[in-house]
């Protein structure tokens, strides 16, 4: 179980996030919200350890998980936005520098295990620079979740993707969350946030809980 507890962060003078609280729980998907810039990113980064926030609480299992890496890394798998793989490599060895475990861990991994869910098996051999955006998005997420974590974070998961990769993500979430995973996503898709079994809109700073199944004219209100 996730526990956000008062998470505030100010840059340049003015107050991203202020007073975010919330609990995410085993089989979970929990939908973030907000406008452009409106510090949804931000608070993703935090909760993954990428950034510090100027004062809260973020405790896994009952753990506290600010400034434990290890704890954070074990429990935690987040995906970016943006692009975090090298494109000079290949998928396998971008996989391979992601993976903990033994060789043929991974290997199995990709014959039976998320890899292979995510059909990253079948483009291996292929550079990451000349993947689709679809198939660098899965490979992305087949790494992140290697390590067999917990808690998954999605940063704009669908952005850019055609309708198959975007369907193809979005059966593997809902699968994860029914295995009993909990998953904390940022999006504007309406596909995605209808996944969600918990929502929040962001906006100024302040973290509001809200209806899950809006319809977009409703949600885009909320903003």
């Amino acid at each position: 179980m996730l526990e956000v507890t008062g998470v505030e962060k100010r840059y340049r003078g003015r107050t991203i996030l202020k007073n975010v609280s919330f609990r995410a729980n085993p089989g979970e998907c929990i939908g973030i919200v907000g406008g452009n810039g409106c510090g949804k990113t931000t608070l993703l980064s935090i909760l993954a350890g990428i950034r510090k926030p100027d004062q809260g609480s973020i405790r896994i299992d009952g753990q506290e998980a600010l400034g434990r890496h290890r704890l954070l890394e074990e429990k935690i798998a987040y995906v970016p936005q943006e692009n975090p793989l090298i494109p000079e490599l290949t998928a396998f060895d971008n996989y391979r520098l992601w993976f903990r475990g033994k060789r043929r861990e991974m290997e199995r991994d990709l014959e039976c295990g998320v890899g292979h869910v995510l059909g990253v098996d079948r483009f291996l051999k292929t550079q990451a620079g000349r993947l689709s955006g679809g198939e660098k998005k899965r490979l992305s997420i087949a790494a992140a979740l290697s390590g067999r974590a917990d808690i998954l974070i999605l940063d704009e998961p669908g952005a850019a993707l055609d309708l198959e990769a975007k369907e193809q993500i979005l059966t593997y979430i809902r699968s994860y969350v029914k295995a009993g995973g909990t998953v904390l996503l940022t999006s504007h898709e309406m596909g995605e946030i209808g996944a969600c079994t918990t929502l929040y809109v962001l906006k100024d700073g302040v973290l509001v809980p809200t209806e899950a199944g809006l319809s977009a004219r409703e949600l885009i209100q909320r903003f």
